[in-house]
């Protein structure tokens, strides 16, 4: 017969296992984002030079890292919960794709690139002194147009060599209802909503005084807020994507042309043989920008 000390220890014991075999299947924290560990896919932000200090990791973009309760935070260190925004030193960038770090939010001002697996400190102008980060090559124009977004071009300026009377233009589409943003800053000299369809084209003409060019959108639907006489700012949304003047929603897209002068619309392009606008390639690259 089992004396109760006996009875207690062998309970004692039953539990223990018990206890055990729990803890054995518990599950354990897994690596990912904003986990404190800088795992391949990541772009890991420091607040010391090489990679020292608090530190956050990524996997998306940010525009603006903020400096309110949603900022984006370093989660390791003694900056843990702060803000990155002016805060960061240095990069690691665990992505295939370039990244940059900018001055300004909304990717502006003075920018440094970071290439696919590699890390660097910040130069003078942007260590602790930073607003946003760019994953992705940002110097595409289509990324430009849609901000990060991705988009595509879907036709180039032909210059009227392989098909006379068609493309003054450069077509870029992401799909209906994608922000549009300005290319280059300027002054609207005309806003034409028009409606879904063939004959509804719409129009946004933007005109750069500094160097007498006039950008213009068509089949944009334009923002409210967007009025002739207005002044835009680069990377202000002037629109969202539609079909307007286009046959069908499946063909929407964003054309956007560069006009010598003040203008208040596109070239013509339908039955019209005359070449009106140069090749903007110059242009887009002036503006930092290039096509693929």
């Amino acid at each position: 017969m089992m004396s109760p000390l006996r009875k207690i220890l062998a309970s004692a014991g039953v539990v223990a296992v018990m206890l055990g075999a729990s803890a054995a299947v518990a599950p354990t924290a897994s690596a990912g984002v904003n986990d404190g560990r800088c795992d391949s896919g990541e772009v890991c932000l420091y607040d010391g030079t090489g990679r020292t200090g608090s530190m956050r990791d990524l996997v998306n973009s940010w525009k603006d890292f903020g400096t309110g309760s949603g900022c984006a935070k370093f989660v390791t260190g003694a900056k843990r919960g702060q803000c990155l925004k002016n805060q960061v030193g240095s990069v690691w960038n665990r992505t295939s794709k370039t990244v940059g770090v900018y001055y300004n939010s909304g990717y502006r001002g003075a920018g440094q690139k970071i290439g696919a697996g590699t890390a660097a400190n910040l130069n003078s102008t942007l260590n602790n002194d930073n607003a946003g980060m760019h994953i992705g090559n940002l110097n595409r124009i289509a990324w430009q147009l849609y901000e990060a977004g991705g988009g595509t071009i879907t036709s180039h300026f032909d210059g009227y060599v392989n098909t006379p009377g068609r493309h003054e233009g450069i077509d870029m589409a992401k799909g209906i209802g994608t922000p549009v943003h300005a290319l280059a800053r300027g002054w609207v000299t005309r806003v034409t909503e028009g409606y879904t369809g063939r004959s509804g084209l719409s129009t946004i003409a933007i005109y750069y005084s500094a160097i007498d060019k006039t950008v213009v959108y068509l089949h944009a639907n334009p923002k409210d807020s967007v009025d002739a006489g207005d002044y835009v700012h680069t990377g202000d949304i002037i629109g969202y994507e539609s079909w307007r003047g286009v046959s069908s929603s499946s063909a929407a897209h964003t054309h956007v042309e560069m006009r010598p002068g003040r203008q208040t619309s596109a070239a013509r392009s339908v039955d019209d043989w005359t070449l009106e606008n140069p090749d903007p390639t110059n242009f887009w690259v002036a503006r930092g920008l290039r096509e693929n």
